[in-house]
């Protein structure tokens, strides 16, 4: 069965200063409907202003993922991000006070901490991935960066990160394979800089609200003890010493590879202004705000594109079938020549695709245009409405009791001719909800990825007499 979109059971606050700003800020997560997406809400502002967390209102990433939509704008928001899709929450509408998200502990554990506290709840819609068909790539020849997306059943990804002036942070890898290990291997980890980088932060009125308790401070110069104690300073601390691992002595690291688990976690946090949960691989090479969102927008597009055309059910010849030919013929009446479908390869609550197979030995081809075999176009009709009896005989229980009966067939639509060779995919969807034992459905057939047919179909299920 297909998953079903989540958002969280109660609101709930966190509060702490912005990173840059150094302003209080409070930041609410709120429950929120199906098919809402993250949305950020500006309280502060007059009429509440909402910023939709997608790629298209990324307007900078020079130390975080900045949105703007309108005149509202907010910062930092890729932690929030991370938590709300390593949680597998799906819709949350994120209240906040000021201009950009609270920093905390410069990680993404105080809000999957938040979200657990809250509760999460499944909602009545599936939720709708983005899932990676083909290699996806963009790459920046002036960083060496680059982001690949390769198809996977679920969503994983690997990090390297490579820092050329650090001798503690020459080379790091970090991984993970599901979203079921976010919270235990990944949120935790901090934000890092380097210690080249605080002075120039500090001087153009940046990282106002940082401290030594929300990043890692990596030492990539020497630093003589007159440094150290201005550093200290800085952050209204006693004094700070370096430790052998080459980072200032705020913080231990949970793990040796925390700085490539934090661009990972970052990674997941700007992947998901694409708007959907990914069912892909991702590979990427010394990532970055600018990077992550630019893939992501890339991502989006893709969405949008798909969107805009019915995309051609992706098939996998290897991948076990949801129900073989045994499995049909138990389910269904029909028998050869007429049984025109050969394996089932998906089955969700409202959606099934199934597979015809085309060979020269089909008994039709004898006597339809024998001297240039076309399949005919009430054969595919015919195969579409044996695929929906399926999906219809799968909502009920004991459905090898039960027979499907077309009472009407519309809006049908030949675009292309089907011949010896061709694989026709069928997925056929619920248009309504099954009322009185009666099923409205829509059936699309391609081959490859262009549609050869199409219809619109009402199907009765009646009880078989013994």
């Amino acid at each position: 069965m297909a998953d079903k979109q989540k958002t969280i059971v109660n609101p709930v606050n966190l509060k702490g200063s912005g990173l840059h700003t150094g302003v209080d800020v409070t930041l609410t997560l709120n429950p929120a409907d199906d098919n809402f997406g993250y949305r950020i809400r500006r309280i502060d502002l007059e009429n509440k202003p909402v910023i939709k967390a997608t790629a298209d209102n990324v307007v900078e990433t020079e130390r975080g993922t900045v949105l703007q939509e309108g005149e509202a704008k907010v910062s930092t928001i890729e932690h929030c991000l991370a938590a709300l899709r390593g949680m597998g929450v799906d819709n949350c509408l994120i209240d906040v006070d000021g201009p950009e998200a609270p920093i905390l502990d410069g990680s993404a554990q105080p809000f999957v901490d938040a979200i657990k506290k809250a509760g999460i709840k499944e909602q009545k819609s599936d939720r709708e991935y983005f899932v990676v068909n083909e290699k996806m790539m963009l790459e920046d020849p002036e960083t060496g960066s680059y982001i690949i997306a390769l198809p996977d059943n679920s969503f994983s990804a690997q990090i390297m990160i490579s820092f050329d002036h650090s001798l503690h942070l020459a080379n790091q890898f970090a991984t993970i394979e599901s979203l079921e290990s976010f919270e235990k291997e990944i949120a935790a980890c901090r934000t890092f800089v380097f210690l080249h980088e605080l002075e120039p932060l500090l001087k153009n009125n940046l990282i106002k609200g940082g401290d030594l308790d929300n990043a890692i401070i990596i030492i990539d110069k020497p630093a003589n003890q007159e440094e150290l104690d201005r550093l200290a300073k800085l952050f209204n601390k006693p004094s700070v010493e370096v430790k052998p691992t080459g980072i200032l002595n705020n913080l231990e690291l949970h793990h040796t590879n925390e700085p490539a688990r934090h661009k990972l976690l970052d990674v997941i946090g700007d992947l998901a202004l694409c708007g959907a949960p990914i069912k892909g691989r991702i590979i990427a090479n010394k990532p970055g705000h600018k990077i992550n969102s630019q893939f992501a927008a890339k991502l989006r597009k893709e969405i949008k594109r798909r969107q805009l055309k019915i995309e051609a059910p992706h098939y996998d010849p290897e991948k076990k079938p949801v129900f073989d030919i045994n499995q049909i013929k138990a389910l269904l009446p029909h028998r050869p020549p007429f049984l025109l479908v050969d394996k089932i390869i998906d089955l969700q609550e409202k959606t099934i695709t199934g597979v015809k197979n085309i060979t020269m030995n089909e008994p039709f081809f004898t006597g339809h245009f024998p001297d240039e075999p076309v399949m005919p176009g009430v054969l595919l009709v015919e195969a579409m409405a044996q695929i929906g009896g399926i999906l219809v005989l799968s909502q009920i229980e004991e459905p090898h009791t039960y027979s499907t009966y077309f009472l009407k067939i519309d809006n049908i639509k030949f675009r292309k001719k089907v011949v010896p060779g061709d694989t026709v995919i069928f997925k056929l969807e619920m248009m309504t909800e099954i009322r009185r034992g009666v099923a409205n459905m829509k059936g699309t057939g391609f081959v490859g990825n262009t549609i050869v047919a199409e219809g619109e179909f009402m199907a009765q299920i009646t009880k078989n007499k013994k």
